[in-house]
């Protein structure tokens, strides 16, 4: 009804025993006894390891290291973009135009590069080099930039991509639990640049 409460998990609320969750114990799990017992079972890199509590892990290319790394100071995380669904949709020009792949920069770090709203930057790390306007933001962190993912690779002559694609500049080494991309564990460096040529 208009204007009635939403009350998330009601069944499960009033009758948790009649309406389980779909969870292994059925209720609300803050500590997941299957990522337990993988963190016993599994063998991980050194340094590494899996908690079955939410617990703040350092990282390789995490902010710890950001802030002790002069050649890549900046911790690169990327996001899903209301623009594409992954990468689908991301060759459509009139969805490019109505949302356009921006990279998030906080002010301190945009001033202390010399940048504005909508200039060129080069993004960089040992792993590859991609091309993107910036937008200055309050909304992200001092020392963290943040790239949506999903653009299309678009490679100019010498080989740097001109689309704003992340994957470029991640890590091939697997996150510990999911064995999936680091996204939020990548170290990068800008530049101001020019917009690319996109004809050439």
């Amino acid at each position: 009804m208009v204007g009635e409460s939403v009350i998330p998990l009601r069944d499960f609320r009033e009758d948790p025993e009649a309406n389980p969750l779909p969870t292994p114990s059925g209720k609300i799990e803050i500590f997941s006894e299957e990522v337990w017992g993988n963190a016993k079972r599994w063998e991980l890199p050194e340094g590494e390891r899996i908690t079955a509590v939410p617990e703040y892990v350092r990282t390789t290319e995490g902010a710890e290291a950001a802030r002790a790394y002069t050649s890549y100071p900046l911790q690169l995380i990327n996001k899903h973009f209301k623009g594409r669904t992954h990468s689908t949709y991301g060759n459509v020009p009139w969805l490019q135009e109505a949302h356009p792949q921006r990279l998030w920069i906080n002010p301190a770090d945009a001033t202390a590069r010399g940048l504005d709203n909508d200039d060129w930057v080069r993004v960089f790390n040992d792993r590859g080099a991609t091309l993107v306007a910036v937008k200055v933001t309050p909304r992200i962190a001092p020392g963290v930039v943040m790239l949506p993912h999903g653009a299309w690779y678009d490679p100019g002559p010498d080989g740097t991509d001109r689309a704003g694609t992340a994957n470029i500049l991640t890590s091939w080494h697997p996150t510990s639990l999911a064995k999936s991309n680091p996204q939020y564990s990548t170290l990068v460096e800008l530049e101001k640049t020019t917009a690319p040529d996109l004809e050439a």
